[in-house]
């Protein structure tokens, strides 16, 4: 497998990293995997409902042994025999879902060889047509068409929603690092701006503008600022670990995340989201597939438990010669016709529970689907809900960031002037912090409930087309 680097300049976008691990991601190739074989498993179904075509045969067919035979006084008497018996034959044979029957048609040659009295027969038929058709039976292919199209509808719907489940996956890996980072940051500049300020308090402490106390104060801030530098390393160190194994990328050197300076906002309507969710998702499939099997359990248990026969017919053409063309030169009618039945009598009541049974499976397949369907259209209105709020939250967090960061600026220019003390100052720093990373959460929170309404509708509201 080859070896996926960063790109050279190192800085990524959400859109980017979202976009990665779309494309080469572990979890991205096993959706990709998946839809290959539901796709194969919706093949070999449609190819069970056409003509199929089979070379069969037993060649060779060698004997050599002692074997008994039955003597006309009725002892028995071993014989030593030595033949071969070969048989080849070719066969067209087509399902019908409407009534679970197979009609057919086939040739076969026989040849045997007596190698004891070296004598060479042929045996074959020529042609032959017949069908096996079950009566009063359950119609197992008949319900096969009914369900594995939604199986394979759903299958489909799966990998979009996979696909969508990797883009929420990468967003919170994204913003795990990024906050991770702009932890650093902050630990980075503060661990900065104390040192500073202390070598001007100390610079303060001999002109008598401090106190000794307010010096010891901002050293502990200093000491503090490098612990907290030293952790947001490791924990930066971790987070960009996790998101590159997520994106299965193999490179030393990190990458620097982008905060997403805008956010995508658009309304929603509730009633189109629980519209093109019930339209897109495997779970709305899901409910009439599993609906649907519970109907064709009930249906089995009452057929399987009542009358069950089985109609086979065969017409054709056969003969025997010493040569193969033999076979062929006017060959004798051939025919077949079997009714195999099974009629249960005394069953103490098996039956009759076996079909309750499934009735009852049914009924709770009814409820099971009816509670899925009600917390389905909760999740859609929570996630709704939560967008909208979202959007407001992301940008009253941003102006508060802008707000902190300003009034910080000013708290230390006045510190530096002497008119400010060190705890007012301290103040202003974990405000600034704090709404610094209150807005990056904000950010994170958004992007997460934007990627989850994407994954339970496979809907794009700001393009208005389904996902594909």
């Amino acid at each position: 497998m080859a070896q996926v680097v960063w790109a050279q300049d190192r800085n990524y976008s959400l859109e980017q990293v979202v976009k990665l691990a779309r494309e080469q991601s572990i979890a991205a190739k096993q959706a990709i995997t998946q839809k290959k074989t539901n796709y194969w498993l919706y093949r070999s179904f449609v190819a069970d409902y056409k003509p199929q075509l089979s070379l069969n045969g037993k060649i060779p067919g060698f004997t050599r042994s002692f074997i008994e035979v039955v003597q006309p006084d009725g002892s028995i008497a071993f014989q030593n025999v030595s033949y071969n018996n070969s048989l080849v034959g070719l066969s067209l044979s087509q399902n019908i879902a409407a009534t679970g029957g197979t009609i057919f048609a086939q040739q076969e040659l026989q040849r045997f060889d007596d190698f004891g009295k070296n004598k060479t027969s042929y045996n074959g038929i020529p042609f032959e047509v017949g069908f096996r058709q079950p009566l009063f039976r359950f119609n197992e292919m008949n319900w096969i068409q009914k369900i594995e199209p939604l199986k394979y509808k759903e299958g489909n719907q799966e990998f979009i929603a996979a696909l969508e489940e990797v883009s929420l996956n990468a967003s919170g890996y994204f913003f795990e690092l990024l906050i991770a980072q702009v932890n650093l940051q902050i630990a980075a500049k503060n661990q900065r701006n104390n040192d500073t300020l202390y070598k001007i308090a100390t610079e303060k402490l001999k002109l008598g503008k401090i106190s000794q106390n307010d010096l010891l104060q901002l050293q502990m801030g200093l000491l503090t600022a490098q612990k907290d530098h030293a952790s947001a390393q490791q924990a930066a160190a971790v987070a960009s670990l996790q998101l590159k194994m997520y994106l299965g990328v193999r490179d030393e050197q990190e990458a620097e995340l982008e905060v997403p300076m805008e956010i995508r906002e658009f309304s929603v309507a509730t009633d189109i989201a629980l519209r093109e969710a019930f339209a897109n998702r495997s779970d709305a499939i899901a409910f009439s597939r599993r609906l649907l099997e519970a109907e064709r359990d009930v249906q089995k248990a009452r057929k399987e438990n009542g009358l069950n026969a089985s109609l086979q017919a065969t017409f054709g053409l056969s003969n025997q010669g010493i040569r193969p063309l033999d076979v062929y030169r006017s060959p004798q009618d051939r025919e077949f016709v079997e009714l195999q039945f099974t009629l249960p009598i005394l069953t103490w009541g098996r039956n009759k529970a076996t079909t309750e049974i499934a009735k009852a499976k049914q009924e709770f397949a009814r409820q099971s689907v009816e509670q899925d369907r009600l917390t389905f259209e909760q999740q859609i209105f929570t996630e709704v809900t939560l967008l909208q709020m979202l959007q407001k939250q992301s940008r009253l967090t941003k102006v508060a960031d802008e707000i902190a960061s300003n009034r910080y600026q000013i708290a230390q220019n006045r510190f530096i002037l002497s008119d400010l003390s060190v705890t007012d100052l301290g103040i202003a720093m974990q405000e600034k912090d704090r709404a610094k990373r209150d807005y990056i959460i904000a950010l994170r929170d958004y992007w997460q409930a934007y990627y989850s309404l994407r994954l339970l509708t496979l809907y794009d509201f700001e393009k208005n087309e389904k996902l594909n």
